[in-house]
């Protein structure tokens, strides 16, 4: 049988600025440093860009989790590793610098895979993006979530913040966290829908992964779709989106996992997915 080579572009994948395990099609990506609350670095927001510019290839991978190590998400960019060098650049380098940080963004509304975020402690800053830019949130009994981007003198405007938060959350509730900068609590974040679920402190990743391992058993071919259009229809009118959905579940109907499922169906059993 022919073997796709770019089935599993992530097999033996050490990443040196983050942790990073697989369970079956379950990939965890785990933002460490926990004595710094996990913060982020030039090389580290560089190697997440392409890590999950690679999932897009990866067929082995169903979803992924992110998380944070030792209690908390990520407390952002580092002060001194991030911040401080950015205070001596030249604009052209602080243009290249905000585009890498954006690229991550795209890369994991890009890639298939639903991509969920199990928050503990602090999520803050750059680390608020990440679970922002997730497809799901998952937090523990005390995790807080703060834009703070204005504490540090800068705009809400970070790595799509502006045009995703409010589809989350809605554009008041979004103005009162980037104009402020303040902490939301997970009670706050689950209530104002930021949040999917809420879990007691230390459960969020195993919520998580009970997650991960229901989205992995349904049709993953056409999960891939259903992040796609939730993505693309962001920028279409009502007529467009309905036409561009007509096409997509076309296509998902000749898929066998369709077939699958009314087969089962017919037999009174719960079907089995193959993700084609």
């Amino acid at each position: 049988m022919h073997q796709n080579p770019i089935a599993a572009p992530l097999a033996g994948f050490t990443p040196g600025h983050f942790g990073w395990s697989v369970a079956g099609p379950v990939a965890t990506v785990t933002l460490h440093r926990p004595e710094r609350k996990n913060p982020l670095t030039f090389d580290s927001y560089a190697e997440l860009r392409d890590t999950f510019r690679a999932l897009r290839h990866d067929t082995d991978i169903k979803a992924v989790i992110v998380t944070g190590a030792g209690g908390n998400f990520s407390s952002g960019g580092d002060v001194f590793e991030i911040i401080e060098p950015l205070t001596k650049m030249t604009p052209s380098d602080l243009h290249r610098f905000t585009t890498m940080t954006g690229d991550l963004v795209k890369e994991m509304r890009a890639c298939p895979q639903p991509v969920i975020a199990a928050v503990e402690g602090v999520c803050a800053g750059a680390g608020a993006i990440i679970a922002m830019a997730s497809d799901l949130r998952v937090a523990g009994a005390g995790a807080k979530v703060a834009f703070l981007f204005n504490k540090v003198g800068l705009a809400g405007c970070d790595m799509g913040a502006c045009a995703m938060l409010p589809r989350i959350i809605g554009q008041g509730r979004a103005s009162d966290l980037l104009y402020t900068g303040r902490f939301m609590p997970a009670e706050e974040g689950e209530r104002w829908g930021f949040f999917n679920r809420l879990t007691g402190t230390g459960e969020a990743l195993t919520a998580a992964e009970e997650l991960a391992a229901a989205i992995t058993a349904g049709p993953t071919f056409a999960n891939g779709i259903t992040k796609k259009m939730l993505h693309m229809e962001w920028a279409m009118g009502v007529d467009e989106a309905i036409d561009a959905e007509a096409l997509a579940q076309a296509f998902c109907m000749t898929t066998g996992d369709f077939t699958r499922a009314f087969n089962a169906f017919a037999a009174k059993q719960k079907p089995v997915f193959e993700g084609n």
